[in-house]
């Protein structure tokens, strides 16, 4: 399907486009839930204030430049660890039930990160970015906008595809101490590099399926179809970006397009 881009009267619009919109959103009130989902072809301003404005956007190429690194610093150290051996699965506090690990395992637990980034993709766009705030409190309406309404309603602003360095890396340094707080460093850093890495795929998957020409019928023009009826006809399903895996396991695929019969 085509994406539908909503023609709008931008001076009768509910917000002045003129203005930054983070803190217009919050007053839409019940209206929010219906302009949000209604996309327009053109950037959004969110902030007064340059600097915060600059640190809520970025290009799609600093996530390799920035992420990248860390990933192969983080599999070179711990595999290292893991060669040396002596490493345990749980974090010492929980020493006493705690298994040692061979070298062996460094491939299967670094697949491991990626699998889970592939859980944490879903459940996060789905229940985090596609909640539905309540229309009397305009600060969660202005989170959601901050964190994925705007996306929605621009989904083709080129710096607002991937997500900034600033906020992600307090999202990824949280997740790395989630993981420490359970497992081992070696092996906690092998899952972590992991799962940066399935962040990474996907940061440059989503870029892809909105401004990529994909070659018919390949994995990723598929994979587009399904991430443009998101966006523009099914916004409670299709939630996947850089797979489908959980999208067929939770039952929350996109529906087929009936195919038009050639006379």
């Amino acid at each position: 399907m085509e994406p539908k881009l909503k023609a709008v009267d931008w001076e009768k619009d509910l917000v002045d486009w003129q203005k930054p919109l983070l803190w217009q959103v919050g007053h839409l009130g019940e209206k929010y839930d219906e302009w949000v989902h209604q996309p327009v072809s053109r950037p959004i301003r969110l902030f007064h204030s340059d600097f915060v404005e600059a640190l809520s956007k970025t290009v799609w190429y600093s996530v390799p430049i920035i992420w990248i690194p860390l990933v192969l610093y983080c599999s070179w150290s711990y595999y290292g660890a893991f060669a040396q051996g002596n490493v345990q699965l749980l974090a010492p506090f929980a020493t006493e039930y705690s298994v040692a690990m061979p070298e062996s395992a460094f491939p299967g637990l670094f697949l491991l990160g990626l699998f889970l980034w592939s859980l944490l993709e879903y459940l996060i766009h789905r229940f985090l970015f596609h909640m539905k705030p309540p229309s009397d409190s305009a600060y969660l309406i202005m989170l959601h906008f901050a964190l994925h309404g705007q996306h929605h309603k621009a989904p083709f602003d080129t710096f607002r595809l991937v997500f900034p360095p600033v906020p992600a890396s307090l999202v990824i340094a949280f997740f790395y101490l989630v993981l420490r707080l359970i497992l081992s460093a070696a092996v906690a850093g092998t899952v972590f590099a992991g799962s940066l890495l399935g962040y990474v795929i996907y940061d440059l998957t989503h870029y892809y399926l909105h401004f990529g020409s994909p070659h018919k019928g390949s994995y990723l023009y598929h994979l587009k179809a399904h991430h443009v009826k998101h966006h523009f006809a099914h916004h409670r399903s299709g939630f996947g970006i850089s797979s489908k895996l959980w999208d067929h396991f939770f039952h929350t695929l996109t529906p087929e397009e009936p195919h038009q019969k050639t006379q």
